[in-house]
Formats: structure tokens, sequence, C-alpha cells
């Protein structure tokens, strides 16, 4: 009877130790890392535990020629914020000198994210507070014109084309979709992008789903053009340079109709008009009228015998705020204001990020009136068509201070 205990004894311990060795091994993640398969999967330092501190990993990922990366984040989990200053992942087409895809924080799960070659990146930065489980993805190697619910975006290069939602025009657009889409024409082309159709979860603000559109490859919000939602298309837009950039992004609730958008290329507009040496009649010129403006009027001296009375009703908005980024363009200068108080909006675009409101402005003449980053100013302008504020040397620009505030609140009670 012992022999026979014995016998079963051994045979338990044999299965034990078999069934232990065929146990998976859970991964272990490192920071950062080369990945040249045709798929894998990675994620932040020790996950599912807890990231560490003050760290900064990039992943470099490659599948074969002919093909693009296409990455899907399983979970995310990092400290939250609704700009993404502080724990964030970054996600680049290309690694080299690739668009940014998207800043990614929180618990926000953005959809299957698809590189325009066969390489892309990774970044994760963290700071010295908050820390979460991190993150897990998954990528693979897929066809450049692999499209559908899963896959959108990419590069376009065709002188026309179009761009339209996952899902378009047969259901909803899902939740939880980033694409992105980079138009490039030749350098001496502009491209003129108009939407058919445009229906997107509808906010004030355009905080869940929405459009962003920008001038030149990369995400800069000195080169916004302008983020869109609701029902009612954009104004048909048109390139300052040879590239745009369209990407679109649904949370994880609401969806809706989606859109379709048609771009093609056109040659680049003249930059200014001349007179012809030899006659008196002055060339053709297709310059915007506003940018004509511009350059008349910057050879005036900037006019200072103003009053916050004498422009209040003649400017299209009056706005008190600080200078945060500063770009310039040509003899123009283009600013971002975070806004302290809006006193008449009229069509001025603004964007809201949580309490936080800002606008774009265009400086007809970037040296009148003179602006300073950081500091805080009272402005009065008027606007474009796309909701840009528009200053020029006659609009009245002062430097705000805590006396003006009585003022300026009399003055927004005073009907124009």
């Amino acid at each position: 009877m012992s022999a026979v205990l014995r016998c079963l004894a051994l045979l338990l311990l044999l299965l034990r130790t078999r069934v232990h060795s065929q146990t998976p091994q859970r991964p272990v993640f490192t920071c950062g890392g080369n990945m040249t398969r045709a798929s894998g999967v990675f994620g932040s330092p020790g996950y599912p535990g807890v990231y560490p501190p003050n760290t900064k990993c990039v992943w470099k990922i490659t599948v074969p020629e002919g093909r693009v990366v296409a990455l899907t984040f399983r979970s995310i989990d990092l400290e939250s914020d609704s700009l993404c200053r502080y724990d964030y992942v970054d996600v680049y087409s290309d690694y080299l000198n690739g668009q940014r895809l998207g800043r990614f924080c929180g618990t926000f799960r953005p959809g299957a994210l698809i590189s325009t070659t066969n390489s892309m990146s990774v970044h994760m930065v963290t700071d010295a507070n908050t820390a979460g489980s991190g993150f897990l993805a998954v990528y693979s190697a897929a066809h450049p014109n692999e499209r559908g619910e899963r896959y959108c975006g990419g590069r376009l290069v065709k002188p026309s084309g179009s761009l339209k939602t996952p899902n378009w025009p047969e259901k909803d657009y899902p939740a939880g979709v980033t694409c992105s889409w980079h138009i490039m024409a030749p350098r001496n082309q502009v491209i003129e992008l108009k939407f058919e159709k445009f229906d997107l979860e509808r906010d004030n603000y355009c905080r869940y789903d929405h459009v962003l559109i920008y001038n030149g490859g990369e995400v800069n919000d000195d080169k916004r053009i302008g983020k869109y939602c609701g029902d009612s298309p954009p104004a048909p837009i048109v390139s300052e340079e040879n590239q745009l950039l369209v990407q679109f992004l649904s949370d994880l609730s609401l969806t809706a109709d989606g859109f379709i958008g048609h771009y093609k290329f056109r040659p680049k507009r003249l930059p200014i008009t001349t007179a012809s040496p030899t006659t008196s009649k002055p060339l053709t010129t297709t310059m915007p009228p506003i940018l004509k403006y511009s350059a008349a009027l910057c050879k005036q001296k900037c006019k200072k015998n103003q009053t916050l009375e004498n422009n209040y009703c003649s400017s299209s908005f009056v706005i008190t705020g600080t200078v945060i980024t500063m770009a310039t363009r040509g003899g123009s200068l283009y600013v971002t204001v975070s806004i302290i108080s809006v006193y008449r909006e009229g069509n001025l675009a603004i964007q809201q990020a949580g309490k936080n409101m800002s606008t774009k402005i265009m400086v007809l003449c970037r040296k009148c009136p003179f602006l300073r980053r950081g500091l805080h100013y009272i402005i009065m302008g008027q606007t474009d068509e796309e909701g840009r504020g528009i200053i020029g040397p006659h609009n009245y620009v002062v430097a705000f201070k805590a006396k003006n505030q009585s003022v300026l609140t009399t003055l927004k009670d005073m009907r124009c």
C-alpha cells in the first residue's frame, strides 16, 4: 500500500511540475526600446504596476517597407489633466520627423492610430507626482490603403481627393477614434478644403468630438486654423503653405453621422501687388485684401492718442488677456492670448479647456501695437470670417491695469 501511495505522490509531483512549467510568464516592460517585428506588445515600465516618476521613455517601431503602423492602446491610466501637462504619452508618425498624432493622459483610450510611413514612435513623460498603472499597447503592420472602422487617416498626395469619418455614410462614426490626415501638395501650390457634410457631437467649446485643422504637417497651436464640431460645416479653408493637417477625435460617449470633405491643390497666389516700371497699368493681383491693407498700413506711424470709451463700440471684440505665444510670419505677428475677461465677444473664436479660455489674434504690423509675451493687455479689434482676431495700428491695445476694470465693466453695460 505504501508503494502505491509513493507512486501516486510521485505522479502528482510530476503533474504539478508540468503545469507550472506551462504557466505563461507575465512580460516585463522596460523604459523604451526598438521594435522591428511586424507586430508586438509593449507597455509602460512596470505595467500593470505603478509607473516610475521623473521618467522619459521612447519606443521606436519599424514594420516592413510598404506597410504602415497601426497602434492600439489596450489600457491607459496616467495622471489626469485637461491639457495633459504632467504625465502623458505622445504618439508620432515616423520617428525621424513625423507629425504628432496625439497626446494622451488620464484614462481616455483613443482609437487606432495609423502612421503615414512604416515607422512610429511613442514617447512617455512623467513628473514627480501622481502616477497610475501606465499603459499597454499593441501594434501591427497594416496596408496603407486599408480602411473601415479600425483604420482612418493617412498621407494624401494626389491633386484632389476626399477624407471621411469611419463608417461614412452607412452609420455613425465609432466612439474612441483618432484619425489624422496629412495632405501634401507640391511646394508651389496650396490646398483648398471644403466639407460637403458635417455632423459631430455638439458642444459650445468642442471639448468632446471635434476636428482640428493646422497649417503645415504637425500639431502646432501657432498654426492652428480652427477647431470644429456640431452640424454646421466649417467655411472653405485654404492653406498658407503646401501642407495641411486634419485631425478627427471622438470620445467614448455620444457619436453622430460624421463628415465627408474634399480637397484639391491649386496654384499659390502672388505675395504682393506691384506696378510695372514701364507702364502705368498695375499688375493683376490675387492677394487677400487684408494682407494688401496690412502692407500699406504698416508704413504709417502707430497711433496712441486713443481712449477706451472712443474705441469700445467701434470694435468687434473687447477682451483682457495675457499673451502666451508669439510667432512672426512675414510682416505680421500671430499670437495666442489667454483670456482674463470678455466684454464684447462678437464673432471672435474662443477655445476653452476646463476653465481656461484662449483665442488667436493676428497683429497686422508686428511692431504696432508692440506686444510682449507674458504681459496683460486690453485688446479691442475686428474679426475675420473664421473668427480670428485682427489688430491694426488704429486699434486700441494697451497694458491692462486694475484701475481699468471698473471702466470696462461700465462699458459692458452700455448699448452700442
